[in-house]
């Protein structure tokens, strides 16, 4: 049995994780502001929950096996980038100074975002073009954290679309598909950025749980993304959505008045995911948004 400890484990991916380690008789620590998340997100946990900043110099003085910091600054609309950018990587900088003191596997959360719009399918090794303070943020922790790479388990998640329970609680930085399904289920047309052309790599939450459990037995440390290798237009997504709702809505288009901090396409080249987190999705987007449907449906 592992003590482990989760940084924003209230957060939408936090908490999937923390009540999945829980069920598997982990013993759970998480360490959460509720900025961005909320507590029934944890409804059933037993483990330790501590309300604290990652800030806080203050952090557990205990020995962890393992660390997921999954805490961040993660609206992109967030209107304080120097703030962000210092909040995202401080915090990071405490979580690692705690990994290293106490020999932990550190398992944290980078983004898609830091590729901006570099070619598709995305890979670790290209060159990252961040188009807002978030992805710069996330960016810098992977500069920071590749000078470790040699000297302790740490491994980067590069998340792409993550959707699924959970997520509610982000508001308008929670994914297109939640905000379709809701916008549909009120009786409206869905509205897109003209055309409606653009394209994401969806990914289902439990996916993304295995991806970041996988992390902890990478064969190196390292950088990976976490994606499907598959781009769906926000077209298609509602296709999708009408064909599970059972409607015939159509999207309404208009400008996108931030094109220019706007990724326009997300797809995840997944080769080194497969080879060093022996990882690869399992879901499917149709089945994976017809389970997610059916779940908002009844919240």
């Amino acid at each position: 049995m592992d003590n482990i400890l989760i940084t924003g484990g209230a957060g939408f991916i936090g908490s999937n994780l923390s009540l999945k380690l829980e069920d598997s008789d982990h013993k759970v620590t998480v360490i959460d502001n509720l900025s961005s998340g909320n507590f029934k997100n944890l409804k059933g946990f037993k483990g330790t929950f501590i309300k604290k900043d990652i800030l806080d110099k203050s952090l557990p003085d205990k020995k962890f096996d393992i660390i997921f910091h999954l805490a961040a600054i993660t609206d992109t609309t967030y209107n304080n980038d120097k703030e962000m950018l210092r909040q995202n990587t401080e915090g990071f900088k405490n979580i690692l100074t705690l990994a290293l003191k106490n020999n932990s596997k550190l398992i944290y959360a980078s983004s898609a975002s830091v590729y901006g719009n570099g070619k598709a399918p995305m890979a670790e090794t290209q060159k990252p073009i961040p188009l807002n303070a978030y992805a710069r943020s996330k960016l810098e922790i992977d500069n920071l954290a590749s000078k470790f790479f040699n000297k302790m388990h740490i491994v980067g998640l590069r998340y792409f679309n993550v959707f699924g329970p959970g997520e509610k609680y982000k508001g308008k930085s929670a994914s297109m598909i939640l905000q379709l399904t809701n916008k549909m289920l009120s009786g409206q047309n869905p509205r897109l950025f003209r055309f409606g052309q653009q394209k994401r790599d969806f990914i289902y939450i439990k996916d993304v749980i295995q991806a970041t459990l996988n992390a902890i037995n990478a064969k190196m440390s390292g950088v990976y993304n976490v994606g499907t290798g598959t781009a769906t237009s926000f077209n298609e997504i509602v296709k999708i959505l009408n064909t599970c709702l059972n409607t015939d809505y159509q999207p309404l288009y208009f400008m996108n008045k931030k094109i220019d901090s706007y990724q326009k396409n997300t797809k995840a080249d997944t080769l080194n995911s497969k080879r060093n987190l022996d990882f690869q999705a399992n879901y499917k987007l149709p089945d994976a948004i017809k389970i997610y449907v059916d779940y908002i449906k009844k919240m």
